[in-house]
C-alpha cells in the first residue's frame, strides 16, 4: 500500500485531485463531488488534532481495533462502504474552494511525519504506527478518487 508520506504517492493523489472536475458523478455512493472533497478533509484533521470525534463505547471500541488494519492494509474498500456519521457532509462551499483545502490538507499532511513518531492514538481504532497513518490516509484518498474516476 503506498503511503501520504512518499513523495511519488503524494505526487499522485495531488495529480488526481487536478483532474477532478466539477461536473465529476460518483460511480457508487451518495456523495456529489463537493461532498467527497469535504468528507476527505475530514479524516485528515482528525489525524493531524485539528478536530475530534466521540470515542465509541468499549464494545464498539475493541470491534473497531478489529477492523482497524482494512483501513491501512493492500485489500481494496468495497464499493457503498457506510460512513461515520462525522463525516456525512451536507453543506459545502464552491468546488475550487474545496478542491484547494483537500490540496493544502494533502500538503500539509505528506510533511507531518514526524507528527505521527513514532506511533499516535486514533479516538476511535486505537494506535497506529506511522507507516499506518501514511496508508490510511492514501487509501481513504484513494478509494473516493476512484469513486469520482480520477
Amino acid at each position: 500500500m503506498k503511503s501520504i508520506f512518499e513523495t511519488e504517492a503524494k505526487a499522485e493523489l495531488l495529480n488526481r485531485l487536478e483532474n477532478l472536475e466539477a461536473e465529476a458523478s460518483a460511480k457508487w455512493g451518495k456523495m456529489n463531488v463537493n461532498q467527497m472533497l469535504v468528507h476527505c478533509q475530514k479524516p485528515i484533521e482528525l489525524a493531524l488534532g485539528e478536530s475530534t470525534i466521540k470515542k465509541p463505547n468499549f464494545l464498539m471500541g475493541m470491534m473497531m481495533k478489529l477492523v482497524a488494519p482494512s483501513l491501512y492494509n493492500d485489500k481494496p474498500w468495497k464499493e457503498g462502504l457506510p460512513t461515520a456519521k462525522e463525516f456525512i457532509i451536507v453543506n459545502t462551499e464552491a468546488f475550487n474552494t474545496e478542491k484547494d483545502k483537500l490540496k493544502s490538507k494533502i500538503e500539509t499532511m505528506s510533511t507531518s511525519k514526524d507528527y505521527f513518531e513514532p506511533k499516535k492514538k486514533h479516538p476511535v481504532f486505537g494506535t497506529f504506527t506511522t507507516d499506518q497513518w501514511g496508508k490510511s490516509a492514501y487509501k481513504h484518498l484513494d478509494h473516493h478518487f476512484r469513486q469520482f474516476g480520477v
